[in-house]
């Protein structure tokens, strides 16, 4: 990925705020988690040093990364402004340009911070980012605060935070939702043109940019997914309509790695080169899909699949016939099917951990496995459209930036220049 077509890389997630120790926890699914990995004594953190050399390596390559808060899932949020400013100090202390004997990823020194608050209210949000701007205007390097809200505005959770302090780009999510890339002919539904005008006449940050938020497959998200060229002809229009359009965020590399490198397609259309990346931008933890023929990533930005040893039992006849019993430790994506309570079941989305009629929503039941096999030919497909769905604990968003067009002058494109960062 560090030679990859990837500008910006936000690691997620930091899901949990306040934990085991007062600290918070940081799932990472089978990359890394309390799980898999030893945590800090008197901690729900995990050490997770090993992938220090890594980040470290995409940094000195021009690679933004940040790390992001919040997810689909999780237990976050603060009761309080000052419960929020507290929390800056902790983040900074443990992942960016602060000291701490419980850093996560040792030595490496994130690039900043991004809100995916998907849960729970706003309050304290607007005291956390004016807490850690404090933190930057004294550090010796750039660092940025960047948001993920939905496409819906203003969204339910980031709405007034992003009115009230600056924020340096915004990956808005259009997907999931009515507003959704898919919807992008429909000019009743398609609404980039209000966070446009958001940009220019409410931010406080006047060069805030918006990219698009978009599934990198099929199976990424409830709903949303537009093919790679249909993607393409979307970011070029909306480019040239709207000048707070910053380029394209994909939810997320590991799957755009599995679609055949999506991201790859998609950033021939903002002019971007394969396998190269702009020399001067600040590495940071969002995840950024950049055009490259390198292979997938082996760290935060792999799958979100696992292996296990465990035993499995498979269903022998009926509808369930050769299908594989649940299991807890197992990433399962859209579509994939198992056997669980004597029922056929069907994931809608990624899930992990969320056992089928669960609350969490994340399977759909086809049949009871006396049923007919040619039940199957009838299963239900994932619902179009809802609000939010669960995440992986641990994905990395691909975030690539808008180039010039190639007729334009040749320009070297630096990170301050794409999300003119806020002071």
């Amino acid at each position: 990925m560090c030679d990859d077509t990837i500008d910006a890389i936000p690691v997620a997630f930091v899901n949990v705020f306040f934990d085991t120790g007062g600290l918070p926890s940081l799932d990472l699914s089978n990359i890394c988690g309390v799980s898999s990995y030893p945590a800090f004594a008197g901690t729900a953190l995990p050490n997770c040093g090993f992938l220090a050399a890594d980040i470290q390596t995409c940094q000195a390559k021009g690679k933004i990364v940040t790390i992001s808060l919040g997810g689909g899932a999780g237990s976050y949020g603060f009761t309080s402004d000052a419960q929020g400013q507290a929390f800056a100090d902790t983040i900074w202390n443990i992942f960016l340009g602060g000291s701490s004997s419980t850093r996560p990823f040792g030595a490496a020194v994130l690039d900043g911070v991004d809100l995916d608050i998907e849960g729970g209210g706003s309050t304290g949000y607007a005291a956390f980012v004016t807490q850690l701007r404090s933190h930057y205007s004294g550090a010796s390097k750039s660092y940025y605060i960047t948001g993920a809200p939905q496409c819906p505005f203003p969204d339910a959770y980031l709405g007034s935070v992003i009115n009230a302090v600056g924020f340096d780009a915004l990956y808005v999510q259009f997907y999931n939702n009515y507003c959704g890339v898919n919807e992008f002919s429909n000019s009743n539904d398609w609404n980039f043109g209000e966070w446009d005008t958001w940009a220019k006449t409410v931010s406080p940050n006047p060069n805030v940019k918006i990219y698009i938020g978009a599934p990198a497959s099929s199976t990424a998200a409830g709903s949303g997914y537009v093919a790679s060229g249909t993607l393409a002809s979307i970011l070029q229009s909306t480019r040239s309509e709207y000048s707070s359009f910053g380029g394209v965020m994909l939810w997320d590399a590991s799957q755009a790695y599995e679609n055949g490198r999506f991201d790859v397609a998609v950033k021939s259309a903002l002019g971007g080169n394969s396998g190269t990346s702009p020399t001067s931008v600040k590495p940071t933890t969002s995840s950024t899909t950049k055009t490259s023929t390198t292979p997938p990533p082996t760290s935060s930005t792999k799958k979100t699949t696992t292996s296990s040893t465990t035993t499995t039992s498979v269903a022998s006849g009926g509808l369930c016939g050769g299908v594989a019993a649940w299991m807890s430790n197992v990433a399962y994506t859209g579509g994939s099917e198992v056997t669980y309570n004597g029922a056929l079941w069907q994931a809608k989305y990624w899930s992990e951990a969320d056992a089928p009629g669960g609350a969490a929503g994340d399977w759909t039941e086809v049949g009871p496995c006396t049923a007919a096999a040619t039940i199957a030919a009838d299963k239900v497909t994932p619902r179009p459209l809802i609000t939010s769905v669960p995440k992986p604990a641990s994905a990395a968003r691909a975030v690539e930036a808008a180039r010039a067009p190639e007729a334009a002058p040749a320009r070297e494109t630096k990170l301050a220049s794409r999300f003119s960062k806020q002071d």
